[in-house]
């Protein structure tokens, strides 16, 4: 596959390491100038590029840049993706730390119904709950006793068939986590986050979660 990366940072930066060593071509691109990237350029194999070409040819757009820079990204983004371009969105809104006060996310918009709204195009919601290095370094074989899993979820069918089959390549458990309305059930706080669950654990965790952000994710 064609993929673009919007974001050289943790998650973008492994994302686009990662997908380059499973063969397919990544473009990958932050809010700066592509030679503020040439390193990751180099050492992942990726292209650098300007974030309005990073799409260009794309069968799959990787968001994965702060929340609160999701309203800067050029208009044309997606112009010259495939007709049916899949777009994941990695982000997790973190107010206190770096994003302020969103007030649609604040009145109980999911954070990734909110990145579509902006982005006027269906995304599907992953990769938001792992860490970097626990992405880049624990992936394991399908079969694997103990393999990690990470939930996914979207509106889209097929859209969410795409990101889940990348995220079983990239050596994770896929878990479908319902409709994009139910990613609260992975956002930050919740059960599902930052906790290396194995396909049952988090099927648990999806199900135990409450819509209630913790102390620690409040505005």
């Amino acid at each position: 596959m064609n993929i673009g990366v919007i974001g050289a940072g943790n998650i973008g930066g492994t994302l686009a390491r990662r997908c380059v060593a499973l063969g397919h071509h990544v473009a990958v691109a932050n809010s700066r100038d592509p030679e503020t990237i040439v390193s990751l350029a180099a050492d992942s194999g990726a292209t650098a590029a300007w974030a309005n070409e990073a799409a260009h040819g794309a069968d799959v757009v990787v968001v994965a840049i702060p929340e609160k820079d999701v309203p800067d990204l050029p208009d044309n983004l997606l112009k010259g993706a495939a007709d049916d371009v899949v777009v994941i969105d990695t982000g997790n809104y973190s107010p206190r730390q770096r994003d302020g006060r969103i007030e649609e996310i604040e009145g109980g918009m999911t954070e990734s119904r909110w990145v579509e709204k902006q982005l006027g195009v269906s995304v599907v919601k992953a990769f938001n709950t792992i860490r970097a290095q626990h992405l880049l370094e624990l992936g394991k074989p399908e079969g694997t006793t103990g393999r990690i899993a990470l939930p996914v979820a979207g509106d889209d069918t097929e859209a969410k068939r795409v990101v889940m089959d990348l995220v079983g390549a990239l050596g994770f458990d896929p878990v479908d986590g319902g409709g994009l309305d139910d990613s609260w059930r992975q956002q930050p706080g919740s059960p599902a986050y930052d906790g290396d669950l194995d396909a049952e654990g988090v099927r648990k965790a999806l199900a135990e979660a409450t819509p209630e952000r913790t102390a620690e994710f409040l505005s």
